[in-house]
């Protein structure tokens, strides 16, 4: 007696033919009768809407041939990744080993990219990156503006990223990414204690402003560049105020900022930096310091005062005299002074005053 299965096949499936567990070949659509007496077939149907096939004898199934013309055979080197792109939108990456595609029912295009290389650099990066599972095999770093990115690969320098997205294989090697800030930046030396050449204790605020000009250097000289611009700004404070008395010190600032400025500029060159102004902000000195000083500043101010006051009264003695000697040398300006000076008593009082021969003064009489 013979026993036959009957077996539907769908539009959009296919049947995967195995007997006694040993696959057979592929039942495409329609009905099929299997003639089975010790039921041994079995068929799995399977849907090629779904474009990725999963079973477990993927591997016997793919390399068949069975599937010549109905499907794309993935067989990936360790160093190798698959985008994958299902009408015209991508599906997600295989990374690596055995895969079967199905091609019958969608337009599938698959791209072959060598992982060795470590970077990942394709034209559609944003799309891949935003696909549900890309973060398994990629990792994503963003280099924002104003910015640069030194790509290490193992602890070696590769190249230098400009800002945008960048993306990297997982398990391909250790990859290091250090963002560099190329904008301009400011950096307080605040607080500094210094002692100046007359053993005067005294507080100094400096701000410097510089950019990074050669990131590679900057990241390869100190593990910290902007600290080490800080250090070097420090010392150089101490070798500048140190060398100079108080009074040299607050009256030319600008003189002690240029030799810092000039200082500096030499060591954070070889740290990747351009220094691009650095000034004395503050000079703070101790308590007892400043009521000194201004007591001094108040000799000062008075010294002055009274040297303008006795200039001012040698001038006008010098004028009086200079007048006293026109006077006695010419009688009309004598009597035209003379009565100047009773007009001007005549404004404030009552007067009577007789006139002779002689002189004004030796015949007035006043009564008031």
């Amino acid at each position: 007696m013979f026993t036959m299965q009957r077996f539907k096949i769908g539009r959009h499936e296919r049947g995967l033919r195995f007997r006694d567990g040993e696959f057979e070949g592929i039942l495409e659509p329609g009905r099929h009768w299997i003639v089975d007496p010790l039921r041994k077939v079995r068929v799995d149907v399977v849907s090629v809407r779904d474009v990725w096939l999963a079973h477990n004898d993927l591997d016997v199934i793919a390399r068949s041939g069975a599937l010549d013309g109905q499907a794309r055979i993935l067989d990936l080197k360790d160093s190798e990744r698959a985008l994958v792109w299902v009408d015209g939108r991508f599906d997600g990456i295989f990374a690596g080993g055995l895969a079967v595609i199905w091609t019958v029912f969608a337009d599938v295009r698959v791209e072959i990219v060598d992982a060795s290389e470590q970077r990942f650099e394709h034209e559609c990066l944003p799309v891949i990156l935003a696909a549900r599972g890309s973060m398994v095999v990629l990792d994503r770093f963003n280099v924002d503006a104003g910015h640069v990115g030194l790509y290490f690969r193992n602890g070696s320098y590769v190249s230098t990223l400009d800002p945008g997205v960048h993306a990297f294989w997982k398990n391909a090697g250790k990859v290091t990414l250090h963002l560099v800030d190329l904008r301009e930046s400011v950096l307080d030396v605040a607080g500094q204690e210094i002692i100046t050449a007359d053993k005067v204790s005294l507080r100094l605020n400096a701000v410097v402003t510089y950019r990074v000009t050669d990131p590679l250097r900057s990241v390869m000289t100190a593990g910290d560049a902007r600290q080490a611009l800080y250090r070097e700004a420090q010392l150089a404070l101490r070798a500048v105020i140190g060398s100079r008395d108080l009074d040299t010190l607050l009256t030319g600032k600008d003189a002690a900022a240029e030799e810092l400025d000039t200082m500096l500029r030499a060591r954070a060159s070889e740290l990747g930096i351009e220094v691009i102004s650095l000034g004395i902000r503050d000079v703070i000195l101790p308590g007892e310091m400043k009521v000194l000083m201004n007591r001094v500043t108040e000799a000062k101010k008075a010294a002055e005062a009274n040297l303008i006051s006795r200039r001012e009264e040698t001038a006008a003695m010098r004028s009086q005299a200079n007048t006293a000697k026109i006077l006695e040398s010419n009688t009309t300006l004598m009597r035209l002074r003379e009565l100047e000076v009773l007009e001007k008593i005549a404004g404030s009082s009552k007067l009577n005053v007789v006139l002779g021969e002689k002189g004004l003064a030796d015949r007035v009489v006043n009564l008031l």
